[in-house]
């Protein structure tokens, strides 16, 4: 009986040190990926500037008279922000995919399957075309998505209810068709709209970017993650019961319907926060669950955290690579994600041997 527990130690250690080898290494990447991040666009800044101004405004040290004032407000105040929320928005996005692929369990759910991303480009046409919320605190176009992204999930969820429950089929297919129609919505504004140039960034902001970040951008999409990412966390066990079946999850005594409705709810409002601050991005919140998934297994309470690393870490190399490409004519992040994601998932899904539900 003692030669069991020996032998079963050895896994049980390997169990738990393979995911944070995996969260300490992407933690690295990521902050190594953001000082990066400062470093490339249109102004040729060193990467000794940038780490002379890092350390000048994270430790005090003293900022070198060879580093101008024009490169520390261009590093701290356009760049660095602009990095940071790009790993927000990648983490939110691989977070939200994780729930939204068990709430209807379905791997091939992403984020915006529901529509409250069409729902957000509703109100984001209508503040770039016709000028609404001028007024809005927290500045007219996030406030116009945010707005939208509301509506939208008000609205899926009463059709999906009306239905009889927010069962899996219900909620997909009143996501799918609301989508669609604020899809079309959106493309009847941009058509009937006053200003034809408008439509090209109607488009841009529809494919997403963080060109507009600034610090205090950053704040409420952090909280709103890290709130979400808690609650899932907290939910682990019955995530895990949920992604193997409604009938299993209720054997062990969880109020699948109650459940359901949570985690509908919580994943709207992180993805309705992400749209309203840099558009649809597509793929990241598809891509990578399974990849995360592949590594690691299917246990909701390492998937969840691992895969905001890796998302994180994702969508900050897919800004660089738009900036970098782009030229003088930034590339939106959804053209990136697309062109990279889409044969990435082939490849994974070709491997992908992965048990998608359940608890290790």
């Amino acid at each position: 009986m003692s030669h069991a527990k020996v032998s079963r130690q050895p896994a049980g250690r390997k169990a738990i040190a393979a995911p944070l080898l995996y969260a300490t290494l992407t933690v690295v990447a990521i902050a190594v990926s953001i000082s990066a991040a400062m470093v490339f666009g249109s102004a040729d800044i060193t990467w000794n500037a940038t780490m002379s101004v890092i350390g000048h405004h994270l430790f005090g040290t003293e900022l070198p008279s060879e580093v101008a004032k024009s490169s520390d407000t261009i590093i701290w105040q356009l760049r660095a922000p602009r990095g940071v929320l790009a790993a927000i928005v990648g983490a939110g996005l691989a977070v939200s995919g994780v729930a939204m692929q068990t709430l209807v369990r379905n791997p091939l759910a992403d984020p915006y399957l529901l529509g409250i991303s069409a729902g957000a480009g509703v109100g984001a046409t209508a503040v770039i075309l016709f000028g609404v919320f001028s007024d809005a605190p927290i500045g007219a176009l996030t406030f116009g998505a945010l707005l939208g992204a509301v509506a939208a999930t008000i609205a899926v969820g009463a059709i999906a209810r009306a239905g009889g429950g927010l069962t899996p089929l219900r909620l997909v297919l009143s996501g799918v068709v609301l989508s669609a129609a604020f899809s079309a919505l959106s493309s009847f504004m941009v058509f009937a709209g006053p200003d034809p140039r408008a439509a090209q960034s109607v488009m841009f902001w529809m494919l997403g970017s963080v060109a507009g970040a600034t610090w205090s951008k950053t704040a409420i999409p952090l909280a709103v993650l890290l709130m979400t990412l808690a609650f899932f966390l907290l939910k682990a066990r019955h995530l895990d019961a949920l992604a193997t079946g409604d009938s299993t999850a209720a054997a062990v005594g969880i109020n699948v319907s109650a459940l359901r409705s949570q985690v509908f709810v919580a994943q709207a409002v992180l993805v309705g926060t992400l749209v309203a601050v840099s558009g649809g991005i597509g793929f990241v919140g598809l891509v990578i669950p399974h990849l995360t998934r592949m590594l690691i297994g299917a246990a909701h309470r390492v998937v969840l955290p691992l895969a905001a690393l890796f998302g994180g870490l994702f969508l900050v190399w897919v800004d660089i690579v738009a900036r970098v490409i782009g030229g003088s004519q930034e590339m939106p992040l959804g053209v990136v994600t697309g062109l990279i994601g889409a044969p990435l998932f082939l490849y994974l899904m070709t491997r992908g041997n992965y048990t998608y539900g359940g608890s290790e």
